[in-house]
């Protein structure tokens, strides 16, 4: 079956939620929750589709409010999961499996403690934790401390700097390059493939299709209280995350392994951001749905 990248669902209160289906249709489900900036292309490469499909895994990238196709709405991470309980009634999926990719892993916090009778089960790959933890800020870059600063007090003027990211995104996706500069030598290699740089470009310049409200809003999000009680999530929750990742540091992974009393952490030494799903993605899904 074709790879379906422009579908959507009205909820109760008319809002559209837009997303992507990839892999097997009859497979097992896994909600996609993607980056930031991210949206529901962040599925679209080859390999995704191919390993999926043989995995009989129907992988589904739900874009959140104001990105892509999804109609801006305020939201909140602790209320993520009921936006999720009524995207999955609405394709009659019972239980599923749930995996977030870097910023996309605060909604799988959010889901494991809301909906655990839900998921089948639940993945952070290279995901940041947050940043009330002891010793979380201490790991952020100089960049990242100026854009949630923006995020809390400024947000008209993060708004701003992202109007530049889309614009020129959708000018040339391959400017969103400038977006990994400084990043590790894995991450490097796995960046430098053409179908990795054309999966950038689509991925960033779709979280803009509706504008910058929904990506500021995601950041504004992340970079306060999540609202989200780690200690009590009694599901496991695998971590999965590169050792040589300049972008989520590792320590951020290890931090969220220790608030959670039944992580199961895998930190691969040789992999970054990027390259930990470019290279272990057939390993990662198999063990989600197995």
């Amino acid at each position: 079956m074709p790879v379906q990248t422009d579908n959507h669902v009205k909820l109760s209160d008319g809002h559209i939620l837009g997303y992507a289906e990839y892999g097997d249709p009859q497979g097992k489900p896994v909600l996609h929750f993607h980056g930031l900036p991210s949206s529901r292309f962040e599925g679209h490469y080859p390999a995704v589709d191919e390993i999926s499909t043989r995995l009989h895994a129907r992988i589904i990238v739900l874009e959140r409010p104001g990105i892509g196709l999804s109609d801006f709405m305020p939201y909140t991470i602790a209320g993520w999961p009921d936006l999720v309980g009524e995207f999955a009634d609405l394709l009659h999926l019972d239980r599923f499996a749930v995996m977030g990719l870097s910023s996309g892993g605060k909604y799988v916090a959010a889901c494991a403690l809301k909906m655990p009778q839900r998921l089948t089960a639940a993945g952070i790959v290279s995901g940041n934790c947050p940043y009330d933890l002891p010793g979380a800020r201490e790991t952020l870059s100089k960049q990242d401390r100026q854009l949630y600063l923006l995020a809390v007090k400024a947000p008209w003027l993060l708004r701003l700097i992202l109007w530049k990211t889309a614009s020129q995104a959708r000018k040339d996706p391959a400017s969103v390059l400038s977006l990994f500069t400084g990043v590790s030598d894995p991450d490097k290699a796995a960046i430098s493939q053409p179908a990795v740089q054309q999966l950038l470009g689509e991925m960033v310049a779709g979280a803009f299709q509706q504008g910058t409200h929904g990506a500021a809003l995601d950041w504004r999000l992340e970079a306060r209280p999540w609202g989200v009680s780690l200690q009590e999530i009694r599901m496991n929750v695998y971590i999965w995350h590169g050792e040589q990742d300049k972008i989520v540091p590792v320590v951020q992974g290890q931090l969220m392994a220790k608030a959670l009393p039944h992580a199961r952490p895998r930190f691969y030494p040789n992999e970054g951001h990027v390259s930990i799903i470019v290279n272990h993605y057939e390993e990662l899904l198999g063990e989600l749905i197995s």
